[in-house]
């Protein structure tokens, strides 16, 4: 298979879409004025092709920040894309539309994976097409755009996730996630006082949440928004630690970019070497893939603005792009398989 990226910093579709020709599966990353035009524009350019599109920055060897890029597959791969509506209330009332879309694409664990963009309640609606997706064993990876909407083949949603089934037909495919934190001391935390629709974090241990993590790190309310970028909140998942952002003040509590329920069981997390786990994912991949034909990544915005503020993120493109054809945007929260992640990258690596 072959991937294709296509940008251009001032919006104009026609340059990014120079060089594509008989693309089987496409994603589209425009700006907020320009997405309703872009969605048509592209549609019509090559109708029929599966499509889906968000609003946000793509990368290569540099972002797109306030322009268009595009970034579609060919030459070896069958496709379906589609959405789940409803994604606040019920995704479930659509999960007929992927249970198709399996049948028609086929692929197993080895050779198809699921790229997904959410227009919100992502933990929710990843649980819904987990549900089918498991029978199979195919994982998914993708993240959230925004301004609530989302596109599908030529078409605008909100409240809905995109997503697209692509099934490599010359080889293998495999998601990854990057965590660059650890754990921070041994503080554990109980949480309660949760508001779930709002995504809101009320106590820690019974205590104020905002309170606790002043106390912890000795910051001020100013400082809380910046301080995420380096101490997170983590859920235990297993083996597995789920990062959580802090978003906002509420009062005595802390606004999360991802949900918290109460008694879930948090704790808190610190910046690593970034650099050196970077590196330790690029030995992974290159281990479990010897040739690779593209590589396909979502970074969170606040990994944007971490690497970007130290520096580091036109390093951190050019590291990657030693893999071979890597492309990638820019998301408001990560997904890998059921899980719903922040401050994280996670991708999709094709043989």
């Amino acid at each position: 298979m072959k991937q294709f990226y296509g940008m251009s910093q001032r919006g104009n579709l026609d340059e990014a879409l120079q060089g594509l020709y008989q693309p089987q599966f496409i994603m589209l990353f425009s700006n907020n004025d320009q997405f309703e035009r872009h969605v048509a524009e592209l549609e019509k350019r090559f109708p029929g092709v599966p499509s889906i599109g968000c609003i946000g920055m793509s990368y290569r060897t540099g972002v797109v920040e306030r322009g268009v890029g595009v970034v579609a597959f060919s030459d070896g791969v069958t496709a379906a894309a589609n959405v789940l509506e409803g994604a606040s209330t019920m995704p479930v009332k659509y999960i007929h539309r992927l249970e198709q879309d399996m049948q028609t694409v086929g692929g197993s664990q080895r050779d198809t994976v699921c790229i997904d963009f959410c227009a919100g309640n992502d933990a929710c609606v990843l649980t819904t097409i987990n549900t089918v997706l498991r029978k199979r064993g195919i994982s998914l990876m993708g993240g959230t755009g925004d301004q609530g909407q989302v596109s599908a083949n030529g078409r605008i949603y909100q409240d809905a996730v995109a997503y697209g089934l692509v099934r490599n037909q010359n080889g293998r495919v495999k998601t990854y996630k990057e965590n660059i934190y650890h754990q921070y001391g041994d503080y554990r935390f109980v949480a309660s006082n949760t508001d779930r629709a709002n995504y809101i974090l009320g106590s820690l241990n019974g205590k104020p949440a905002k309170q606790v993590y002043q106390d912890i790190l000795h910051v001020s309310d100013r400082e809380i928004l910046t301080r995420t970028f380096q101490n997170p909140f983590g859920k235990l998942n297993g083996d597995d630690t789920c990062i959580i952002s802090i978003k906002d003040i509420h009062g005595s509590a802390l606004a999360c970019f991802r949900q918290v329920n109460d008694s879930d069981v948090l704790i808190l997390l610190e910046l690593g070497d970034y650099r050196a786990t970077v590196q330790d994912t690029i030995r992974q991949i290159c281990h479990d893939f010897p040739r690779r034909s593209a590589i396909f990544s979502v970074n969170c915005l606040f990994r944007y603005k971490l690497f970007s503020e130290r520096g580091y993120m036109q390093d951190y493109l050019r590291d990657m792009a030693a893999l071979g054809n890597h492309a990638g945007f820019v998301g408001y929260g990560e997904h890998y398989n059921n899980r719903f992640v922040n401050q994280s990258m996670t991708c999709v690596v094709f043989e």
